[in-house]
Formats: structure tokens, C-alpha cells, sequence
């Protein structure tokens, strides 16, 4: 073996990407290994090094931008989650749930603006929501191992050849071919997974992976086989505030509280939090992936693939957690609490002495995500200039409830107990300060059941595409070859929910109803031992945490609630919404939202590539277009609404018939997108690139959906939403200009700017209206006669009003412990109609992104090296904090960085990766108007290996070694909405390659 030096010149360059790109025979991590083929000395590197050069050799003979990642070894990616290593790229960002990669934004562009392929096939991708039914287009990459990925590709820019969908980039995933490296290989790798952060599931998980592929009958018969199963048990704490309310000062507008000792102004604003809770929540991972592939190669012109791919990924997550509802009447006294300056004033501590519940409950998700695509490929070499290519392949995703009770259920008890409440927001975790009444301590014999709700949600989406492609190469003249092309995609989408929810969220029941047994007594502050304890109030003195909740078990929860809750009445139609099984708490699939969505799209394209010289400088330029037709027919279930019933003073409920009728709706659009790839080798080493054209992504479901759901019901308003599917995707047109020096083997700096002028973002607008002839149990003239009688508008005795004299419109199911009945009160012939606001999507705004990439690689003789890059993104679509008007803003949008040092020499490969991002916006609308944002977040990843011999190699992986928290709030940082904490996460383990 011999070290060979060389510049990176267009033969070299050539050779790499077509002979090295997807070598996975085992080699020793960085050295080199010498090959002749045809008398070309060909030089194979592995290990960092060679994944680096691979990545760079693909970069630079690619048209347009594209950045690249490719497999380190045979069964090693460069990260464990393909999400983490995609962050590595410039522009590009992810999502993490329980402290693993999910989800990706490309240049400030949002997951449902990205496309997602696998091997030049567009995928389906499916995902369920906690309480409402999904709507996004996103793959989530934690449904794929990395083990046996070869390679991932993002194109920045768009391509006549690649499907569309992706404005922010399309981001195709390469898995190996056996007849590529032909011969017997295997590789077989074991991993330790070290979580700590559980309590109560194993903190060592293992993990087991391997890949096999083979060549008979002279390398014209190929077959390969991959498979990974993964375990994981973790637990994440988390604080929580699910909604901020904007108040003004004075006049108090729409609320019954006030401000005293403040020196506020008239006019000014503050935000007081809805409530306050801890959630402890432990999880479980199983992660199944396999591949088989087939390839047949009857002539040296034909080879046939046939392909298999399968994963499947469950989640099962139980949570148990404390929290405080605050009255939004209340008078907040201005000694107690610190509050920011300004206009809108936030507080940085909250002192509340009103609301005396306080609140325990027990959750359960669990879901399966399952993937499978069956593929058939063609490639035939007519002649030297002539080649064909047909693809087909038939995919499906499916995310479904993996409980009896649902994909996310929750049960909750409560004692009114508290007497004050005393929040420190300062810290990067909150600390919450209880003190309770006299003679209550919150003991499980003080607690009785409030409410319940049990959601169970299916997303299914079934995807079939055929794609037909050309190439003729001209033997000489200016222009190289003609690419050319046809596919027809075929996307069937279906999302269902149901909803089993008891409003009893006054309490049902009496303290003598719990079972004390059912609670375990747990320690808050043993939960978050790497976290604050203490805080400080507004005096400055120290308060403690709130050390009190309970584990308890949902199954066990439901079991006794349902022994004195449940109705004795089996047909009981009030019921049928709250007890679908009757006697128990459970799921089904009587869905009560029901939507199907149908899309057809039909692309041609064409693209002449052209070589010449100016100047003795080689030019490449790619000019092309894609056409697309796109076909959408859309379907909803519309229940058979009767009328509304008032459950409790503050909470209704629609009535259904359990029949129901799909209506359905259509529409259609056609695109046309060209594009234009610049490419000028200024010197051997000097690239510069320039790229326009047009991309688009389609409407994510929700706005698509055909029929109208209702959204909430309440005293004196109510919601609902449709879809359109006729409205128009997302168009984006793009300038790409970049300049790249290639200065040595696996290193080089590129700087780029790219803008997007983005058209028809999806805005809604909301008119009133009738929905079903339904009427208000809380307006009209039964209503008024109510409220004159008992001389007040207490809803507590205007109900009992209505359940005393009117027994024939309502449902009484009990007593409460204050002697009050309970119950349901149905919505009359003589109520008022309700005035829905309706709410609907339609192609209102542009908006305009742009910014900068700065990538830098070096690898180092002796063995050392870095990455770097730092991008730069704005748009005159940012969201403005100060201002509390509804607003157009583009989610996702934040400057990212990332810092890789390496070492890769003698068989010792170490790595130690820093990646930062900046805040940015997650959604405009959290509720009224405030916003979710997250907080700028980063975190620092390690990992080291070691080659014991050619063949067999140790490593450890660390994650997460900081332990980082999440944080996520609304109008300023002490508005929190959310901080997670997952904790660091270490792996193990050895690979056997052979």
C-alpha cells in the first residue's frame, strides 16, 4: 500500500464519484488501498477520510447544488439517526423528539417544504398528532436505521429529473446495490444503548444490525440483504404551559380581573400563563428495518432490480404529572409578582392566589409507524448513445394507535388544595412552589376523578409511481446529451380520529370513590436531580420546588373510574361520544373526522446538457424543464349532527346520530418548471456555479380536505374549519450562485447565496355562519328565563335551574360532593341558531427568502481535520414579537452552524461534533394569537472507534453529552411554553465486516 497525492482534475474527480461513491468492500479506516481497473490506478479510501472525499466528489461533479453524506464503512453511517447527520449539512436543521433526530428545514424552509426520496423514488410518509388529526407531508427519519443507508443526497436546487415537492430541497436516500461491488460481503455490527435517564425501563438496550450481499453466475446475478432492530427506554421531563392569555390593564377588556400596586399604564398588556405542570414521562423504542434486493444482469446492457424495503417503528409512552390551573379572573397583586418592563409585561415571576385545584394525571401514547415499498428497475443500454430506464415501485405508510385506549389518552384527578402558587421563570427549567390550606397535604384520600380523554387516530398513505427516462449521448459537438422523461404518481391519503372525552373536569364523584392503593407517592425534585430545586420570588426570598406526585398507572385509572362513572345504559346515545364500549373506557374506529385525499400527478421533462470552453475554461450548462399535471379529489366524513349539549358549566358537546355521508370536492393546477445549471471551472481547483429555476411543494392536507369539521363549541362562540383542494402549491423561483476551491484531497471552501421568491403561502380567512341547524343550550328563551329567575348569570344555578324545571331537555347523571347535579342539558327547537366562525385556506401571500452558506472541510496529513459551515437566512416574512395582531411568518426560518473535528489515522477514527441553531418561529398561532417559538438550542455529539483488526472494529457513541434543554416559549423567554429534558445518551458496540 502506497499514499498518492493528486489534484482533484475532472478525470480524477470522475473516477472517484463513479468507482468510489458506493464501495462498501472492508478496507482499514483510514488508509489507502490501490486498484487497477483497465489500467487506471484508482486510490479507495475509507474511514472519515474516504466518507469526506466521497461527499466532496459528489458536490463537485453534480449539477447544481448539491451537498452529499456517504457511508464511513460497510453498515457505518456517519451517526446512528440519519436526521443527525443530514444537520452536518449547511442550511440544514432538525427536529428532535425524545433526543433523537426527526425531521429536517433546509434554508429556513419547514419539514412539509422538503422531499423526501429513496433511491430517486418519492415516498409516502405518515404521522399522527396527540389531538388532532395530522396533516403534514413530513418524513420523519426516525422511522429509518441508519446501518444501511450508503449515501444521502440533498439537492438545493431543482432538477427536470427529480420529482417535485420540495421548495427547501429534495433529499434522496441511497441504499447499496449488490452488482456496484460485486463479490461476497457481510458486515455485522451489535450496540450497547446506554439511556439513563429512565427509571423504570432498562437503561442498556440493544441494538443489532447486519448486511449481506452476494454476486453468482459471472457477477450477472446479485443479491443483497439488510436488516437493524433497535431498542430503546428513555424518559424525558418536561415543564409545561399550554397556553399564555394577552391581558390589558385597564379598562380590563373581556375579563373580571385586575392589576393592584402596579405603576402600569392604561393600555398596557401582560401574559398570564393558563396553567403550570410538570410531566414525567417514560418511553419505549422499537425500531425494525430490512431490505432485500435482487439484480440480474442477462447481457452487459441489461440489468434488472427488483427490491423490497420494509421498517416499522413503535413508540409506547406513559406519563404521570402534577400541574396548576390559574382563574383567569384573579387579581394579580403587583408585590407578589416581577413582571418584565414595557409595554406588554411578562412575568418573570407568578404569584397566584386564586385557583385552588390542584391536579395529578396519568397519560398513554402508543403508536406504530409502518413503511413497506415493493420496486422494479430497468436499465437498458440500447447502443453507446441510447439508454432507457423504467422504475416502478408500490409504497405505503401507515401510522396507527397501538392501545386499547388509544394513540393518546389522559385521566385526571385533582384536590383543592392549593392555597398559592409561586412560579420562578428565570431558570432554564421553571421551579414550582405550592403552598396548600390548612389540613390538606394533596394524600391520595383527598383526590377525586375529574376528566378524561381518549383519542385514536390512523393516517394511512398509499403511494404507486412509474417513471420512464432517456438519455442520447452525442459523440461530439456542443452539446453532451439529451435527458428526457415521463412519470405518473398516484397518492391516496386517508386521516381518521375519534374522540372518547369526559367534560367532568369539575370533579365526578366523591373522595370515598378513590382508591388509595391506586398511588404511588414520588419525589419531584428525584426526578430532576440535574436540575433546579430552588428558585426565588419576588422579595428575592427562596421558595422550594413542589416535591409531591404520584405514578399511577392508566390502565389501573380506567379500570376504577369507569367501576362508578361509567353509564348503566349501554344505548345510551348522550354517552356514545364519552363511553363508545359502554361499561369501560376504550377506542374505536366510529371515526368522528374521516378524511380521504386523492392526488394524481403526471410530469414530463426534457434537459439538454451542454460542454464547451471559454476561455480554455470548461463550462457545463444544464438547461431543462419538468411540466406537471396534478389532479386532487377530496372526500370527508360530515357526521349527522343533532344538537349540542351543555355538560358543565364551561364545557359542550356536539350530539351525532353515529350515521354519517361523505361529501366531496376537487380541483386541479398545472406547473411548469424550468431550470438552468451553470457550471465554469475557472481553474482546476476553482468552481463557480449559477442556478435558476423553479421548484414547488403542494398544500399540506389539512388545507386540501374536502367537507367542514367543527372545532370547538363554547358560551357565546363556536369554530369550524374546511379545506380547498383546489388551491394552488407553493412556487418557488430560484437563484443559486456559488463559488467552490477544491484545494486539496477531501478538502475545500465554498460560499454561496441563494434567494426564493415564494408564491401562494396558504393564509386563511374566517366568515360566520350556520352549520346543521345547530342551536345553543345557552341562548334563547329557556336560557333567559333561567338566568332572570335565578337573578345572576351563575351557570352553576342557571343549570340547576334548567335541570329542575325542564327535566324533559336534559340528561342528569348524578350529584357532585357539593350537592350540585351533574349532567347534560340538550340543545332545544326554541334555542338560537349558532353563529359558527368558519374558517378557510386560499393562496393569499408571497413572501421572499434568501441568505448565505459558508462551508469549510479540511483534512490534514496527520490525520486530523474539521468541518465547518455557518448559514445565513432572512426573509421579509419574520415574525414580530412586540406586535399582537394576527401575522404572516414563515415558520422554521433560523441562522444554523456546525463545528466537526476529527481525527482519522492508524485505525483510531474520533469525532467530536458541535451543532447550533438559532431561535425560530414554530407556529404564529399558538393560541390568540401568541406564538410558539424555540429557543436557540445546541448540542455536542462524540463519537470514536477503533479497527482492532482489518476486519472487526470497537466504537462508543455519545449524544447529547451536555444535556442540553429544550426550550420553547411564546412572546418573550420567560413565556415558556415547553422545556424538555431528555438527557445524554451513550452507545457501544462492535462490527464484525468480512
Amino acid at each position: 500500500m502506497r499514499q498518492h497525492n493528486f489534484k482533484k482534475t475532472r478525470l480524477a474527480t470522475s473516477l472517484s464519484l463513479i468507482l468510489g461513491a458506493t464501495v462498501i468492500a472492508p478496507t482499514f479506516a483510514a488508509e489507502t488501498e490501490v486498484k487497477k481497473t483497465d489500467n487506471v490506478e484508482v486510490i479507495e479510501v475509507t474511514g472519515i477520510r474516504g466518507s469526506l472525499i466521497k461527499s466532496m466528489d459528489i458536490k463537485r461533479s453534480s449539477q447544481g447544488v448539491v451537498d452529499a453524506i456517504s457511508s464511513e464503512d460497510m453498515g457505518k453511517f456517519p451517526d446512528s439517526n440519519l436526521a443527525e447527520s443530514l444537520q452536518r449539512i449547511s442550511g440544514v436543521s432538525i427536529d428532535r423528539s425524545n433526543g433523537e433526530g426527526s425531521k429536517v428545514t433546509v434554508r429556513g424552509l419547514g419539514p412539509d417544504f422538503n422531499l423526501v426520496t429513496l433511491n430517486g423514488r418519492q415516498m409516502p410518509s405518515s404521522n399522527l398528532e396527540s389531538t388532532v388529526i395530522s396533516n403534514s407531508r413530513s418524513y420523519d427519519f426516525a422511522n429509518i436505521a441508519s446501518e444501511a443507508i450508503s449515501g444521502v443526497e440533498v439537492y438545493k436546487t431543482g432538477r427536470a429529473d427529480v420529482s417535485s415537492g420540495g421548495i427547501g430541497a429534495t433529499i434522496n436516500i441511497l441504499t447499496a446495490r449488490p452488482l456496484d461491488t460485486p463479490g461476497q460481503k457481510a458486515s455485522i455490527g451489535i450496540k450497547a444503548v446506554m439511556d439513563q435517564s429512565t427509571d423504570e425501563g432498562d437503561s442498556v438496550t440493544p441494538e443489532l444490525s447486519g448486511l449481506y450481499s452476494n454476486t453468482f453466475a459471472d457477477d450477472t446475478i446479485g443479491f443483497g440483504v439488510s436488516f437493524s432492530h433497535q431498542e430503546r427506554n428513555g424518559a424525558t421531563k418536561e415543564a409545561v404551559v399550554p397556553q399564555w392569555h394577552t391581558q390589558a390593564i385597564a379598562p380590563v377588556d373581556g375579563w373580571n380581573g385586575g392589576i393592584n400596586n402596579t405603576d402600569w399604564e392604561e393600555g398596557d398588556t401582560f401574559n398570564r400563563p393558563q396553567q403550570f405542570r410538570y410531566n414525567f414521562t417514560e418511553f419505549d423504542r422499537t425500531r425494525d428495518n430490512g431490505q432485500l434486493v435482487f439484480q440480474y444482469a442477462p447481457s452487459d446492457n441489461l440489468i434488472i432490480t427488483a427490491d423490497y424495503t420494509f421498517s416499522e417503528q413503535t413508540v409506547e409512552s406513559t406519563s404521570n404529572g402534577i400541574g396548576a390551573w390559574f382563574w383567569e379572573g384573579e387579581t394579580i397583586d403587583g408585590s407578589l409578582n416581577e413582571f418584565t418592563t414595557g409595554t406588554n409585561h411578562s412575568p418573570v415571576v407568578w404569584h397566584s392566589g386564586a385557583g385552588p385545584d390542584l391536579s395529578f394525571s396519568t397519560s398513554e401514547s402508543a403508536q406504530k409507524n409502518k413503511n413497506e415499498s415493493i420496486g422494479l428497475n430497468l436499465e437498458w443500454q440500447v447502443n453507446d448513445n441510447l439508454s432507457f430506464g423504467v422504475d416502478f415501485h408500490d409504497s405505503s405508510a401507515t401510522s396507527k394507535a397501538d392501545s386499547p385506549y388509544g394513540n393518546s389518552s389522559t385521566i385526571e384527578y385533582a384536590v383543592n388544595s392549593r392555597q398559592s402558587t409561586t412560579i420562578d421563570f428565570r431558570p432554564d427549567f421553571p421551579v414550582m412552589s405550592i403552598s396548600q390550606l390548612d389540613g390538606l397535604t394533596g394524600a391520595p384520600s383527598e383526590l377525586i376523578t375529574t376528566g378524561s380523554s381518549l383519542r385514536n387516530s390512523q393516517f394511512e398513505n398509499d403511494l404507486s409511481q412509474i417513471q420512464l427516462s432517456g438519455q442520447y449521448v452525442f459523440d461530439d459537438g456542443v452539446i453532451s446529451s439529451i435527458d428526457f422523461g415521463i412519470s405518473k404518481t398516484d397518492n391516496d391519503v386517508r386521516a381518521s380520529i375519534m374522540t372518547a372525552q369526559r367534560d367532568t373536569w369539575g370533579g365526578e364523584g366523591s373522595v370515598d370513590d378513590v382508591t388509595d392503593d391506586l398511588f404511588t407517592a414520588n419525589s419531584s425534585s428525584s426526578q430532576l436531580d440535574d436540575l433546579p430545586s430552588t428558585g426565588t420570588n419576588a422579595a428575592g426570598e427562596t421558595i422550594e420546588l413542589f416535591d409531591l406526585f404520584y405514578n399511577f398507572s392508566f390502565a389501573d385509572a380506567a379500570a376504577e373510574v369507569a367501576s362508578y362513572a361509567a353509564p348503566n345504559n349501554s344505548n345510551n346515545e348522550v354517552s356514545a361520544g364519552i363511553w363508545p364500549c359502554a361499561d369501560r373506557f376504550c377506542v374505536n374506529e366510529n371515526w368522528t373526522t374521516d378524511e380521504l385525499i386523492s392526488e394524481e400527478y403526471t410530469a414530463i421533462y426534457g434537459q439538454i446538457n451542454m460542454e464547451f470552453e471559454i476561455a480554455d475554461m470548461p463550462l457545463d450548462i444544464s438547461a431543462g424543464f419538468r411540466y406537471e399535471e396534478t389532479k386532487v379529489n377530496a372526500s370527508a366524513m360530515v357526521p349527522a349532527y343533532t344538537g349540542v349539549d351543555w355538560v358543565s358549566n364551561n364545557e359542550f358537546a356536539t350530539v351525532d346520530t353515529g350515521e354519517s355521508a361523505f361529501t366531496n370536492f376537487s380541483g386541479d393546477y398545472n406547473n411548469f418548471l424550468p431550470n438552468l445549471d451553470i457550471s465554469l471551472d475557472i481553474t482546476d481547483d476553482l468552481v463557480a456555479r449559477a442556478s435558476f429555476g423553479k421548484t414547488l411543494s403542494r398544500p399540506t392536507y389539512n388545507n386540501i380536505r374536502g367537507g367542514v369539521g367543527i372545532g370547538e363549541v363554547r358560551q357565546g362562540f363556536a369554530t369550524a374549519s374546511s379545506g380547498d383542494p383546489g388551491l394552488i402549491p407553493f412556487e418557488s423561483t430560484n437563484v443559486d450562485l456559488s463559488l467552490e476551491w477544491y484545494f486539496d484531497e477531501g478538502s475545500y471552501l465554498s460560499v454561496g447565496y441563494f434567494k426564493k421568491d415564494i408564491e401562494n403561502f396558504i393564509g386563511t380567512k374566517t366568515t360566520p355562519g350556520e352549520l346543521f341547524g345547530l342551536r345553543s343550550p345557552t341562548s334563547g328563551p329557556r336560557f333567559e328565563e333561567a338566568m332572570a329567575a335565578v337573578g345572576s348569570s351563575d351557570n352553576t344555578a342557571i343549570r340547576q335551574y334548567i335541570f329542575d324545571n325542564y327535566p324533559e331537555s336534559s340528561t342528569i347523571t348524578g350529584v357532585d360532593a357539593g350537592g350540585t347535579t351533574t349532567g347534560q342539558i340538550h340543545s332545544v327547537a326554541g334555542d338560537d341558531l349558532i353563529q359558527f366562525d368558519i374558517t378557510v385556506p386560499f393562496n393569499e401571500r408571497d413572501a421572499t427568502v434568501d441568505g448565505f452558506e459558508i462551508a469549510f472541510q479540511h483534512a490534514l496529513e496527520s490525520g486530523f481535520g474539521i468541518q465547518a459551515n455557518l448559514t445565513f437566512v432572512d426573509s421579509n416574512a419574520k415574525y414580530d414579537a412586540s406586535v399582537f395582531d394576527s401575522q404572516f411568518a414563515l415558520p422554521g426560518l433560523s441562522d444554523t452552524a456546525n463545528l466537526v473535528a476529527f481525527y482519522d489515522k492508524n485505525g483510531i477514527q474520533v469525532r467530536i461534533a458541535y451543532n447550533w441553531r438559532d431561535e425560530f418561529l414554530v407556529s404564529t398561532n399558538n393560541n390568540l394569537n401568541n406564538p410558539r417559538i424555540n429557543e436557540s438550542y445546541s448540542q455536542i455529539d462524540i463519537n470514536a472507534s477503533y479497527n482492532i483488526s482489518e476486519d472487526f472494529v470497537v466504537f462508543i457513541e455519545g449524544i447529547n453529552i451536555t444535556d442540553e434543554t429544550q426550550r420553547m416559549y411564546s412572546r418573550s423567554r420567560n413565556e415558556l411554553l415547553n422545556a424538555i429534558q431528555s438527557g445524554p445518551r451513550y452507545n457501544i458496540g462492535a462490527r464484525y465486516t468480512f
